[in-house]
């Protein structure tokens, strides 16, 4: 179900991904490659996004399992909720805080030299790479994945929640990488107007969450929830 839930939120919101890792995709090394080699190194650079996406999930799902512990796992999910609703009264503002105030300075500079590397490289191990890499550039879209991932409450809920979110963009990505410029502005326009409205149903599902109303799946009762409370008061 983690799965499931973070696809739809890769696939629906990855308008944003052709927007600012487009160029990226178009740009990467191997374009001698021919026929299944050229087809291979797309699909290595898109699986080494997953890779590092579902690390980061696995690592959020640890501080998400210890929120759960301290019975706020529904705080949590409330407040995600609201602050994806901010973004769309506040886009810039949110996104600027998040893109840059999060990654550290040092840390986004030193990528950019290691990307720039690997991008004067022609080998399969060096697009594989280059995903790995570009899933940790700093990305307002991939924040609001992880503080899905978070609320998950488990590493494995984190972790399988990141790797449907990076499998949900890649035909997106991946197209965009096969056939060029024209593809993706296509699908830019296309989609792109689908993007708030797909925030503000998932930071919707987020708050009906984090209510705790005994619904199974979209409003399930969580660790320090009121009926959670409630029950342990009639024992």
């Amino acid at each position: 179900m983690e799965a499931v839930a973070g696809f739809l939120l890769g696939f629906f919101g990855s308008a944003h991904c052709a927007a600012m890792c487009g160029p990226i995709a178009l740009a990467l090394p191997g374009g001698s490659l021919r026929g299944i080699g050229f087809v291979a190194g797309r699909l290595l650079y898109n699986c080494g996004r997953i890779v590092t996406y579902a690390l980061l999930g696995a690592i959020v799902g640890i501080v998400g399992h210890q929120v759960a512990l301290a019975s706020l796992q529904h705080v949590l999910s409330v407040t995600i909720g609201v602050l994806m609703m901010l973004m769309l009264v506040l886009p810039s503002r949110v996104t600027g805080m998040l893109g840059h105030g999060v990654v550290l300075p040092r840390l986004y500079a030193r990528l950019k030299v290691i990307l720039a590397s690997l991008f004067q490289r022609r080998s399969l191990p060096a697009l594989l790479a280059l995903g790995l890499v570009n899933g940790l550039l700093p990305c307002g879209f991939v924040y609001v994945g992880l503080a899905g991932a978070a609320t998950m409450g488990s590493e494995t809920g984190g972790m399988l929640f990141m790797t449907g979110f990076g499998a949900g963009t890649v035909p997106i990505m991946l197209g965009i990488a096969l056939l060029g410029p024209s593809l993706s502005v296509a699908i830019r326009t296309k989609v792109s107007a689908m993007v708030p409205v797909l925030t503000f149903v998932v930071a919707v599902l987020f708050v009906l969450r984090g209510l705790n109303l005994g619904i199974p799946y979209l409003s399930p009762v969580l660790p320090g929830g009121t009926e959670t409370v409630q029950t342990k008061a009639c024992h």
